[in-house]
């Protein structure tokens, strides 16, 4: 998410034996094993403990905080080959969330935390209350729902007065984190002006050494009024807000990405960051594109985030010609490992 102006935010390795166990409970779903819960692995004596919520980790569990970051867990899909996405031959599934609960439930906050209010993110001029609940995130009809709307904001406060306009905004903050995979989620995302979705993801230091230190991984964002194009872009020390490392990629015929669901990803390693919309690969960053004296800060887990933002000093605020609710679906989110 492009950040204009510094912001607050309201943010093991696998034994045998672990692998063992999820192999156990997978032969075990044909006689009702049920939801498996995730097998969060401690990397110094290698026991393990088994939260339960709706993402699956696929072979083991979180990486300790600092190294991967402290994991997701929930039902497992056995399946691990290609059908599961697509991803490029020489990468594994590790974690995923199918957002397959029950229609109408919330997400899991075993995986997900919520940021709520107008806080540090009005410094970008946003408009929106993000809120908690189902209000505005909900599990339907097999994927993530994000909904932008204006019915009912008046009861929230936001910076600027009585908000206008209620969203959400949902991270795996303290939750799940990793450095270096691919990154992928099957979105169809709102229209309009003054919308701004959006899937990225934060270093999670962030509450140590602040923004853009942390450094900032922008693997989809749209404005509203550009219906084909995707941006791609990264933030951090000395090439943030206004100067980031950015690239924009549109349709062919300049379909609107809002008309149908697409596959945006990045494929993150030690020395470069490509960016995909579909099969397409349109950015490529690597350490020779910072700036002079600047650091390329991408060396340390990243939390995930989705949100749909309303209004900002980039795709300006909603006008006559912008129909309200808009909703974002999010079909799955998944991570791979080489």
């Amino acid at each position: 998410m492009r950040m204009l102006q510094s912001r607050a935010l309201s943010r093991h390795h696998v034994t045998h034996g672990a692998r063992a166990l999820v192999a156990a409970c997978v032969a075990m779903l044909a006689i009702g094993c049920g939801d498996l819960a995730t097998l969060e692995t401690n990397a110094a004596d290698g026991s393990a403990t088994t939260p339960t919520a709706d993402a699956a980790m696929i072979d083991g569990g979180a990486r300790p905080p600092g190294d991967g970051g402290e994991g997701g867990a929930g039902a497992l899909d056995a399946r691990t080959d290609a059908s599961d996405g697509g991803a490029a031959a020489g990468w594994t599934l590790f974690w995923r969330d199918e957002f397959n609960g029950a229609d109408g439930t919330p997400v899991d906050p075993q995986t997900w935390k919520e940021d709520v209010g107008n806080g540090g993110w009005s410094n970008n001029h946003e408009r929106q209350s993000y809120t908690s609940g189902t209000d505005n995130a909900v599990v339907q009809g097999g994927s993530l729902v994000i909904t932008a709307k204006s019915q009912g904001a008046d009861q929230y406060a936001c910076q600027y007065g009585t908000c206008l306009y209620t969203s959400a905004r949902l991270s795996t903050r303290g939750h799940f984190s990793q450095k270096y995979g691919r990154f992928e989620s099957r979105i169809k995302i709102t229209r309009g002006k003054g919308m701004w979705p959006a899937w990225w993801m934060l270093g999670e230091d962030i509450g140590t050494v602040g923004w853009p230190q942390c450094g900032e991984i922008d693997i989809m964002e749209n404005v509203g009024n550009e219906l084909a194009s995707v941006h791609g872009s990264l933030h951090g020390p000395g090439y943030s807000g206004t100067r980031d490392l950015t690239a924009a990629y549109s349709l062919p015929g300049n379909a609107a990405l809002a008309d149908n669901f697409h596959v945006y990803a990045v494929e993150w390693e030690e020395n470069a960051i490509r960016f995909y919309l579909d099969d397409h690969l349109y950015e490529t960053r690597t350490p020779v594109d910072v700036p002079a004296g600047s650091r390329w800060v991408y060396d340390h887990p990243f939390f995930l985030i989705f949100n749909v933002a309303v209004g900002g000093y980039w795709p300006g605020d909603p006008d006559a010609t912008t129909a309200l609710p808009q909703t974002m679906e999010i079909d799955y989110v998944r991570v791979y490992r080489r």
